[in-house]
């Protein structure tokens, strides 16, 4: 257990101290975390094997998965206070048509290129393997984006648009990644099993948006007995435990599995909420700010489990390379046309697709899962691969093309060892 607790501490450490080395190259923070994870990770500091002094192996960075998870679900039911009726009524239809066609777009291109790849090389990939990478391709990590935006402050058009978008596609993801890894285990064993294929990823989505209201009603109702700052938070708090708990129960009906999806139905809790409860963008500030640093060891945890072993297959590279190139294309171009189709002003169009290139632990999920295909230890290592790639860079495009279009606002203070002093008049200038 004090070995746990030091690596924590460390990791945090670890974290925040990179930040400031980065920040003297203008990174974002979140790549920061991502680089201090894979400093402290087995692969780096880690194999040193020292007790405390990073991660020793993926099975101990494995062990504070209940983490991982718990800030995975509390940056969910953050997303979930972007879906506010007020703003859906303005953006809410445009930004279903977005999320959903750019996702269909993505996967779309990937599949055929992944496959064009198989006819021309057999050896290098089967098609089951091509169709589940391509489905993975639909997904964008809500974190890396979110921390971005909540460290510059950004606000405007294209931000709100993107925090929708954002949500709404790991949802389309998950059904694309359900239907076609269900197609992929029917190629590679056959037969085709229309349980898999259709009814359990419709089950799981109805049940991980029953679940969502549920909770985000049950924690509206519970609320009202309480009248302090500090009790309110922390019930919420204890709500998106327990939500990240219950997400992550499984059982059988009829046959059928059934599960839930954590982002689901974090997302759900927090939309409900923040509809419901008068005082939720208070309540959502001030756990904001409880589980900062949670998000911090989310990222360096992130990082510290990437595995560098997939550096060293060359067809890993090769696949990985195709799929970065390919993903990125159809998330660009797949953004452009439905904002053209939607009718988004230019800045939007041209920079939406980039700030969806972010990719980590939805993917990561959806990879082990792929990981039971016959071949399914390359999709694995490609998802590794281009996750490592993707979440190195992925933050910092995103922050440009916040800033391209004047989205970003410079942060009020600058440290806080010092008073925030206004500014001087003309008169005193």
């Amino acid at each position: 257990m004090e070995i746990y607790l030091i690596c924590l501490a460390v990791a945090l450490v670890g974290g925040l101290m990179m930040s400031r080395l980065t920040k003297l190259v203008n990174l974002p923070a979140v790549t920061a975390y991502l680089v201090a994870g894979l400093v402290l990770g087995p692969f780096c500091l880690g194999a040193l094997k020292v007790p405390g002094l990073g991660f020793n192996s993926l099975e101990q960075v494995e062990g504070m998965k209940v983490i991982t998870q718990a800030a995975l679900g509390f940056i969910a039911f953050t997303i979930g206070n972007e879906f506010r009726l007020s703003q859906l009524k303005a953006t809410g239809a445009k930004a279903i048509t977005i999320g959903i066609l750019q996702a269909v777009i993505t996967t779309a291109v990937v599949d055929v290129v992944l496959i064009l790849v198989h006819l021309l090389f057999p050896s290098i990939i089967s098609v089951p393997c091509a169709i589940t990478l391509g489905a993975i391709a639909a997904a964008t990590a809500p974190a890396a984006t979110l921390m971005v935006v909540r460290q510059y402050k950004a606000d405007g058009p294209l931000t709100r648009l993107l925090m929708l978008v954002v949500a709404i596609d790991d949802a389309v993801g998950l059904l694309v990644f359900s239907v076609s890894f269900g197609i992929a285990t029917a190629l590679s064993a056959g037969h085709v099993s229309v349980t898999a294929v259709i009814v359990e990823p419709i089950v799981e989505i109805i049940l991980s948006l029953a679940l969502g209201s549920a909770m985000g009603w049950l924690l509206n109702w519970v609320e009202q007995f309480f009248h302090s700052r500090s009790k309110r938070m922390s019930i919420s708090v204890a709500f998106v435990l327990l939500t990240v708990g219950l997400s992550m129960l499984e059982f059988e009906v009829a046959g059928i599995h059934c599960g839930f999806s954590l982002l689901l139905v974090c997302m759900m809790t927090g939309t409900i909420f923040c509809n419901i409860c008068p005082t939720s963008e208070e309540l959502m500030s001030r756990v904001d700010g409880w589980v900062t640093p949670l998000n911090v060891l989310f990222f360096v945890l992130s990082g510290a489990e990437l595995d560098l072993n997939v550096l060293a297959q060359p067809v890993t590279l090769i696949v990985g390379v195709i799929y970065i190139l390919s993903r990125s294309a159809g998330k660009y171009y797949g953004a452009a046309l439905s904002c053209e189709l939607t009718r988004q002003p230019k800045p939007i169009t041209q920079h939406l697709g980039i700030t969806l290139l972010p990719q980590a632990g939805v993917a990561l999920g959806m990879a082990l899962t792929a990981a039971t295909l016959p071949d399914g230890a390359l999709a694995r290592n490609v998802v590794l691969f281009s996750v490592l790639v993707y979440e190195l860079i992925g933050p910092n495009l995103t922050k440009r093309s916040l800033l391209a279009v004047g989205e970003i606002h410079p942060e009020g203070r600058t440290s806080a060892r010092k008073n925030n002093e206004p500014p001087k008049t003309q008169a005193q200038k």
